[in-house]
């Protein structure tokens, strides 16, 4: 999975400054990034959708490491439903991750992504799942004042992942990699997502 370079269009544009080069009086290149939090594939910390939830820096590590199931829906439209993933929920690893567009949007901003509906964050909830992840910018739709997925996540001590990249990955069940960085006072944080083929032995 690769991250997408754009976010939010009203968010911080990523850049890039060589502030210290090799010459004679540095021996080393260093740069300088300037990026939103939620630039790319991310995960979002409960401090983003609560002005008292924990940030990027108190938050576990278990559920972004280990067994997790790619879902495609996307056929859906507007909201992926429960009745759109509940039969593919059995036996279901504790980290599901939603292919909702066959070709992520990399270089624009999609303003109709699609969105997951508060009752399928509950169905997830319900059959143990701890992580959810999406290819989409967001949970909830760009619209959203209430931020209803994102409050039923928080609800049921979920974690998320948002921006990832499954074009190319088809369903089944894989090992996640996707640590977020431990930045205190950060409502989410970048993180470089991977999937792996399962072997023998996997963190669940």
């Amino acid at each position: 999975m690769v991250e997408p370079p754009v976010a939010m269009t009203s968010d911080t544009a990523f850049s890039i400054e060589r502030v210290r080069s090799i010459t004679g009086s540095s021996a080393v290149n260093v740069s300088r990034l300037v990026l939103s939090t939620h630039t790319g594939a991310h995960a979002d910390a409960p401090l983003h959708y609560d002005d008292a939830g924990a940030d990027s820096a108190s938050r576990a590590l278990d559920p972004y490491l280990g067994t997790c199931r790619l879902i495609d829906v996307s056929s859906a439209r507007g909201a992926v439903l429960p009745a759109q993933i509940g039969e593919r929920l059995d036996a279901c690893p504790a980290r599901v991750l939603l292919r909702t567009a066959r070709v992520a949007a990399q270089d624009r901003w999609d303003e109709d992504f699609t969105a997951i509906a508060p009752q399928t964050v509950d169905l997830l909830a319900a059959a143990g799942v701890r992580l959810i992840g999406v290819d989409t910018p967001s949970l909830d739709p760009q619209s959203s004042k209430t931020m209803d997925a994102h409050l039923r996540v928080l609800a049921a001590d979920m974690s998320i992942l948002e921006g990832l990249v499954l074009d190319a990955i088809a369903e089944g069940d894989y090992e996640l990699i996707a640590l977020p960085l431990r930045i205190a006072g950060a409502d989410a944080s970048p993180v470089r997502a991977v999937l792996r083929e399962l072997r023998a032995r996997t963190i669940e």
